[in-house]
């Protein structure tokens, strides 16, 4: 395991993956309610950031701020070095601690335009952007990727290391290429290469949906620490609890009955305050229905919350809708 030190104080070192349309700033909100090490936020294009007008999702994307205890990392993509470098001096002009660089996400819309993990068949052009942005900032800079394009490309741990010699000071390895997208397994394995190939901090992420699996993936790679995806949807408890498995930091109260309501509700208003009512209702659907999978209640009423558009029948509904069925008791 690497003994480097971390940029920022992570403890535990269990970090919240950056989620597209997922890990806005309500949702981090709420996991720093329980607890983590780390927060990132979705990903914001680079050119977005630094047009005369910013989008409104890119400057939403770019509020770093959540709680004071835990750090929120901004995560750019992007393919030309001076949009990266701009758009890092922004985000870190709004506050942001850490600039992470996405070299990581696998959808079609940012591969096609040729960022994201396209760039792990680009090991040059990725190092300009590192480069870019590491002299742009003067707060640590950090990198997400795969272990490559495809079985063709395993390239992670020749690309960490001259990451590292560039200034990263963190690196983040999900288990899979960009071929695989989100299937088969994450092979926690193969990124040991990356623990071996450097000195700076590697965080081991994919399919970590506890603490058992967080055991095994850190055990396999090496990292010195865990990023939780997916897994933490409908369930932003799930952090603390493997920090407090893992590493002894206080175990979270898991809400239930009315607790979980409250939980919910909150997060809910948070979303219809941040986006608006209309949108916000909108996004708050997917987040809605993850809650209910997760207390494992009733399919019906989760249809119908899907199409509700009245919030105050969705809050009148919740005690009901997050009630586990009578199978799942």
């Amino acid at each position: 395991m690497t003994s480097a030190a971390f940029p920022v104080d992570l403890h535990p070192p269990v970090v919240l993956a950056p989620m597209s349309g997922i890990t806005d700033l309500p949702f981090r909100q709420a996991v720093a309610g329980f607890g983590a090490g780390l927060l990132v936020s979705e990903m914001i294009a680079s050119g977005e950031m630094v047009t005369a007008r910013p989008s409104r999702r890119a400057a939403s994307r770019a509020r770093a701020e959540v709680d004071d205890r835990i750090p929120t990392a901004v995560q750019l993509a992007g393919r030309t070095p001076e949009a990266m470098a701009e758009a890092a001096r922004i985000a870190e002009g709004q506050g942001a601690p850490l600039i992470d660089i996405n070299m990581g996400c696998p959808a079609k819309k940012v591969v096609g335009g040729a960022a994201g993990s396209a760039l792990m068949r680009e090991p040059d052009l990725a190092l300009s952007l590192i480069d870019a942005v590491v002299g742009a900032v003067s707060v640590p800079v950090t990198l997400k990727m795969r272990l490559g394009w495809d079985s063709d490309c395993l390239n992670a741990a020749s690309i960490a290391a001259r990451a590292e010699a560039a200034g990263v000071q963190m690196i983040t390895i999900h288990g899979r290429t960009r071929a695989q997208f989100y299937t088969g397994q994450a092979d926690w394995q193969a990124i040991r290469a990356v623990t071996e190939a450097t000195s700076v901090p590697v965080i081991v992420n994919g399919d970590i949906d506890g603490p058992a699996a967080a055991r095994r993936a850190l055990a396999q790679s090496g990292a010195a620490g865990i990023m939780v995806g997916r897994a933490a949807q409908g369930r932003p408890w799930l952090l603390a609890q493997i920090g407090a498995a893992l590493y002894g930091t206080p175990a979270p109260l898991v809400p239930q009955a009315a607790a979980l309501v409250e939980l919910v509700a909150t997060h809910y208003d948070a979303m219809l305050s941040f986006y608006g009512r209309d949108l916000g209702i909108r996004i708050a659907r997917k987040h809605l229905g993850w809650y209910i999978d997760a207390a494992q209640g009733p399919a019906e009423l989760r249809a119908r919350l899907m199409r509700e558009s009245d919030p105050a029948a969705v809050i009148a509904a919740l005690p009901d809708a997050l009630a586990p069925t009578k199978a799942a008791a």
